[in-house]
């Protein structure tokens, strides 16, 4: 599925617009009642199937996952070499510039995936590094009411889960809420679940600790954060039993968590 980002504009009315053609979405279906669906996004390199698969395993069987795979581009941190990536990506620093294009086309496609579920479903977004990243752009989206843009932001998410992850465009997100009326509201009771590894050697561990830090000083009372001692940039069981727990309180899900 291709989405052509929307242009920013430019004097004249014309700028470039890139192309995104994402790839393969894997759906783990619920093996009991359907009450929540959450899209969960990969890592930069990775694809949705990979971890469409461990999901599955998991015992949470009134979710339904939706697993897509990001578009092929050339990433500036591997010198212009195309890997499958949400958004481009520089540098992992706090200084490093925002791809805002290529996160409001990821952020786009992920509320396009839950535009089809049920009214009655709970919605959420998920994922690890750079698919982290992009859950909770996509949650400043959303309580924001727009995308970076300005075009309106359609998903009504109920909660975030980010592993290994990071916070893009923390120093614009106060700025992004102010006078947005119901932005406040949304931010108050919005839950989110942070974990990272305490020796995490792609993502340090002090920005996911920030990003947490980031979202509780801009209004977000409902933030867990969770940190692995001697884990570094992948998951463990323990991380998962976390994630599964969080999710069957925050989302009020039946079944065991077992």
């Amino acid at each position: 599925m291709s989405f052509a980002a929307p242009s920013l504009g430019s004097a004249g009315g014309r700028s470039a617009r890139r192309a995104f053609e994402f790839g393969r979405t894997y759906v783990v279906r619920p093996k009991g009642k359907h009450q929540a669906t959450i899209v969960w996004l990969h890592g930069l390199g990775d694809n949705g199937s990979s971890w469409s698969q461990l999901l599955e395993t998991l015992p949470l069987p009134n979710i339904k996952w939706i697993c897509p795979t990001a578009p092929t581009q050339p990433i500036s941190i591997f010198g212009g070499f195309p890997s499958t990536a949400w958004f481009d990506v520089g540098d992992i620093s706090e200084d490093a510039p925002d791809d805002l294009e290529g996160l409001d086309a990821s952020a786009a496609h992920v509320a396009n995936l839950l535009s089809t579920e049920p009214a009655d479903i709970k919605l959420g977004v998920g994922g690890f590094s750079m698919g982290a990243a992009t859950a909770l752009y996509s949650v400043s989206c959303f309580t924001a009411g727009k995308y970076g843009n300005g075009n309106p932001y359609p998903a009504n998410l109920s909660a975030a889960v980010g592993l290994s992850g990071w916070l893009p465009c923390s120093k614009t997100l106060s700025n992004k809420l102010q006078g947005v009326d119901e932005a406040t509201r949304r931010a108050q009771s919005f839950p989110v679940l942070l974990c990272h590894g305490k020796v995490d050697d792609v993502v340090p561990y002090k920005f996911g600790e920030k990003s947490s830090k980031c979202l509780s000083s801009t209004g977000f009372q409902d933030v867990t954060f969770k940190a692995y001692n001697g884990l570094g940039h992948y998951t463990i069981p323990e991380e998962m039993d976390e994630v599964c727990a969080w999710l069957t309180s925050k989302l009020s899900l039946e079944g065991n968590t077992v």
